[in-house]
C-alpha cells in the first residue's frame, strides 16, 4: 500500500526505541540501521488497520530481524582481525538529557563491558536479555515477540542473566571520580610517564584494541600493568597534532581523538577500586563515523 503521513509519523515515533533494541542486539549502528530500515519497509507495506499495537508490532519485527542479522554477523566475526569491540555511541544528550534514573539505566545497558559480554550469548538469549533488562518488557510480551512460550522465555532470561553476571565486570564508579582518573591517566600517557601510568593501572590491567584490520591496533589483548603502560607511553606521541576532547560514550567519559574533524580513535577506561582495570581503544574507521553524525542509542 502507499505509505501515508500517519503511517510514517507512527513509525518515527518508535524509531529511537527500535534503533536502541537493534544496537544492543548487534553492537553496530550500520547493522542496526539496516534492521530498522527493513522494519520500516515491512511496516509501510502493511495495512495499519491490522495492527492494534504499533509499538509492540514494530519491536517484534525489529527483534526478529536483529536475531537473523546477528546470526549472520556472528559468522563474519569469526574471521575478524584482532579483538572485537562494539561500535561507540555518544550518550551525551545535552539539553535533552533524560533524568538521573533513566540516564543510569541507559548508560548501563549500552556500556562497552556489557555489550562485549552479550556477544557470548546465543541470539535468543541476547534478545530476551535486551528486551527484559534494557527495555523492561514483561515476559508475556517477550514471548509474543519471539513466538515462544512464557516458560521458555523465563528460562532463557535466567540463563542469560546468570551468564552475564558471571562474566560482566560490575564497577560502581562515581562519574566525577571516573572523569578525574581518566584525566590523570591521559595526562600520564601524553607525557610518557611510565611510573605514573603503572601507578594508575591495576596489576592485572588489560588493553583491548579494535582496528578491524583497517587501522593500527594490537592484534591480541595486552595483559598486565607493565605491558599496558609501555604500549600507551610508546604510542602517545604519535598524535601530537590531533585534536583531543572528552565526551560521554556508551554511558561513560571517553577520549575522542580527531584529525581534521575526522575521528581517529576512542579510548575509554574501565575502573575498579580506584584503578584502571581495562583500557578499550577503538580505531576501526568503520565504527567511528557515527560519532560525527551524533548517532544515539537512547
Amino acid at each position: 500500500m502507499a505509505t501515508d503521513t500517519a503511517s510514517t509519523d507512527e513509525f518515527e515515533t518508535h524509531r529511537s526505541v527500535l534503533t536502541g533494541v537493534a544496537y544492543r542486539m548487534l553492537g553496530r549502528f550500520a547493522d542496526a540501521e539496516d534492521v530498522v530500515q527493513e522494519a520500516w519497509l515491512r511496516w509501510s507495506a502493511r495495512e495499519r488497520e491490522d495492527v492494534r499495537e504499533p509499538r509492540a508490532y514494530l519491536v517484534r519485527i525489529t527483534t526478529r530481524l536483529a536475531i537473523d542479522r546477528l546470526r549472520q554477523v556472528q559468522a563474519r566475526r569469526e574471521s575478524y582481525v584482532g579483538p572485537w569491540l562494539p561500535e561507540p555511541v555518544v550518550t551525551d544528550y545535552g539539553p535533552v538529557a533524560p533524568d538521573a534514573a533513566e540516564r543510569a539505566v541507559l548508560a548501563d545497558s549500552v556500556s562497552v563491558a556489557l555489550l562485549v559480554v552479550l556477544e557470548s550469548l546465543s541470539p535468543l538469549e541476547r534478545a530476551v536479555f535486551v528486551l527484559r533488562e534494557a527495555f523492561g518488557l514483561p515476559f508475556g510480551e517477550i514471548a509474543a515477540v519471539l513466538d515462544r512460550s512464557e516458560a521458555a522465555v523465563r528460562q532463557l532470561a535466567g540463563r542469560a542473566r546468570r551468564h552475564v553476571e558471571e562474566r560482566r565486570p560490575r564497577y560502581d564508579v562515581d562519574p566525577a571520580e571516573r572523569r578525574d582518573l581518566t584525566e590523570r591517566f591521559l595526562a600520564a600517557a601524553a607525557g610518557g610517564d611510565l611510573d605514573a601510568l603503572i601507578g594508575l593501572l591495576a596489576p592485572d590491567a588489560r588493553l583491548v584494541g579494535d582496528g578491524g584490520g583497517k587501522a593500527k591496533a594490537p592484534l591480541r589483548v595486552l595483559e598486565g600493568a607493565d605491558k599496558v603502560a609501555r604500549f600507551l607511553a610508546a604510542v602517545a606521541g604519535d598524535g601530537a597534532h590531533f585534536e583531543r576532547r572528552l565526551t560521554e560514550v556508551n554511558g561513560a567519559v571517553a577520549l575522542l581523538v580527531l584529525s581534521e574533524g575526522r575521528p581517529e580513535l576512542v579510548l575509554q577506561l574501565e575502573i575498579a577500586d580506584g584503578k584502571v582495570a581495562c583500557v578499550h581503544i577503538m580505531r576501526n574507521p568503520d565504527k567511528l563515523s557515527g560519532l560525527v553524525t551524533g548517532r544515539s542509542a537512547r
